[in-house]
């Protein structure tokens, strides 16, 4: 489908419903996210490194003692913005609590978001979330990147409500580590 057509198939305002349709409609697997300010952002579908390291930090997690029911994988999370509610979908949350069942996840109770970056995702992962997610008041924020030691950066919420990065290493070290060691604690 060519751009032209995507966008006289497109509703004037796009909604969170608009949105979840769209996500569940495309065969290839993208990912369709719309920032606060009603931003339409197309993300490619996750290739099988991104998929591996979202399992070993999933893992890392549960062995820890986390539920899996405060574990998900790329769920949406609502975010509330001067144009309406913005939808983006992380690769890996944590919760405080188990979370209800729906696409659009309200963020109060979300400790943890976790970006992996891919080539396509990479200026919104580590500027425009960083800036949505801090706005919204999600405690934590981590950032891995694709490179070879996969580095994680590690941001927290500061007192003046933006990320202060509290740490950066490689996953494997990170993974050496425990949760509570990052204020995470089942």
């Amino acid at each position: 489908m060519s751009a032209e057509s995507f966008g006289r198939h497109l509703p004037a305002v796009v909604t969170l419903d608009d949105l979840a349709a769209m996500n569940a409609a495309d065969p290839h697997g993208h990912r369709f996210e719309l920032s606060p300010e009603a931003a339409l952002t197309v993300v490619p579908p996750p290739d099988s490194e991104h998929a591996a390291i979202a399992s070993r930090l999933l893992v890392w997690l549960a062995l820890a003692g986390w539920p899996a029911e405060q574990l998900l994988q790329a769920v949406g999370i609502r975010l509330r913005g001067p144009a309406g509610d913005g939808g983006r979908i992380p690769d890996l949350t944590v919760w405080s609590t188990p979370q209800g069942r729906g696409v659009w996840l309200p963020i109060a109770d979300l400790l943890l978001a976790v970006e992996i970056i891919s080539p396509g995702s990479a200026a919104t992962d580590r500027t425009v979330k960083t800036e949505e997610y801090a706005a919204a008041g999600i405690p934590r924020y981590w950032l891995v990147e694709r490179d070879v030691a996969q580095t994680v950066t590690l941001h927290s919420l500061g007192s003046d409500g933006s990320y202060e990065v509290t740490a950066k290493m490689p996953l494997a070290w990170l993974l050496q580590t425990t949760p509570a060691d990052h204020q995470l604690a089942a």
